[in-house]
């Protein structure tokens, strides 16, 4: 069987981009998508994947956007492929001319749903008069292409509650993967580590307003922005007013995110309401203990065993630090198993059974 996966854009590598790679590597399969950062692919360590480009998007929002989904909606690969895959808010725009086909839903599109309003509280009075309208007329051409979803699987009981609450629909819950055989635990070294995207709804702010109060601890921050995203400004902002114990690099290779997951004392994440969050899991393969705010998908990953679920507090965030840094080799073991229970072989039988049912 050959098969496709349609993804959004590849510009900073994320937990979602991450998966549609795994995906194409377990299956052989192609992935099609819009923008291409073939040495972001090539750092996370799959250089033969086979990508196909329909062509770059705007660099401004809402316009990339709206790019990418009528790149979507125009290609037809339906005589090329026996199945398709779409993965991100505007890949599943391809669905009508694509059959059979499932839709691996992240979250339904928060800026139309329920970050809606937090989204409108950032801009200013003129910006959000167009962001409004923006939504008001993508919206419902996006529901009209997802009627042409044959079924929906997803990354998270708190997604699947979304996706049921906006969509009406019923999504098969099944988490995203880590390849746990490649973590290591080398040490407890002398640094906490934290991995997203410099977006707003990250609140990576939390992370380094605590640090700066913790002179004693280091924090190393991995992860960046795609030029196009919303998150530009909040991202420079972030990198400009860094104090003297907080590191941002950026994105770095596979390599070297495995090293610095092998060698921190802990891990932090701050995101509202997160979708699922692999990288929680990532560091508790590694035998790392998690402070996670005690939202969305990481109620699902982190456990009293694993480490902490707090309130999304400065407060609260140096309490746990500084509980946890006291003996972080005491949650070791049990990290270790709960990362097993989201191991790549568990996700690959999952998918290659719905894709064996033809939805």
């Amino acid at each position: 069987m050959k098969i496709a996966i349609f993804h959004d854009y590849f510009g900073a590598i994320g937990g979602g981009e991450k998966l549609v790679l795994m995906l194409a590597k377990r299956f052989n399969a192609d992935v099609i998508t819009t923008d291409l950062n073939i040495e972001s692919i090539k750092k996370m360590g799959y250089p033969d994947i086979r990508i196909i480009s329909l062509g770059k998007t705007p660099k401004v929002p809402p316009l990339k956007q709206i790019s990418a989904s009528f790149h979507f909606a125009a290609c037809d690969f339906s005589k090329e492929y026996d199945f398709f895959i779409f993965s991100g808010n505007w890949a599943h725009f391809a669905a009508k001319k694509h059959k059979p086909n499932l839709y691996y839903c992240h979250t339904p599109t928060r800026a139309f749903y329920d970050l809606y309003e937090t989204f409108i509280s950032r801009q200013s009075p003129l910006i959000s008069i167009f962001f409004r309208i923006w939504v008001r007329l993508h919206r419902p051409v996006s529901e009209y292409y997802l009627s042409h979803v044959c079924k929906i699987a997803t990354n998270s009981k708190n997604t699947s509650r979304r996706i049921k609450k906006y969509f009406n629909r019923d999504a098969e819950v099944i988490y995203p993967p880590v390849e746990t055989s490649k973590f290591t635990c080398k040490e407890y070294g002398d640094f906490w580590l934290s991995v997203n995207r410099l977006y707003p709804e990250k609140r990576v702010e939390i992370q380094i307003e605590a640090f700066k109060k913790m002179p004693e601890e280091k924090l190393v921050i991995i992860g960046g922005y795609s030029e196009g995203d919303h998150a530009k400004s909040y991202a420079k902002n972030i990198v400009d007013n860094l104090p003297e114990n907080v590191t941002v690099l950026g994105e770095v290779s596979e390599k070297e995110l495995l090293d610095l997951y092998s060698r921190c004392r802990g891990f932090i994440c701050t995101a509202i309401d997160e979708d699922f969050g692999m990288t929680p899991v990532e560091a508790m393969a590694s035998g790392k203990p998690v402070v996670a705010v005690n939202e969305g998908g990481f109620k699902e990953t982190v456990t009293e065993k694993t480490g902490l679920l707090i309130n999304a507090d400065v407060n609260r965030v140096i309490e746990a630090v500084k509980f946890i840094s006291r003996k972080p080799e005491i949650y070791g073991v049990s990290c270790i198993e709960q990362a097993k229970n989201f191991d790549l072989s568990i996700f690959n039988e999952k998918i290659k059974n719905v894709i064996n049912n033809d939805c």
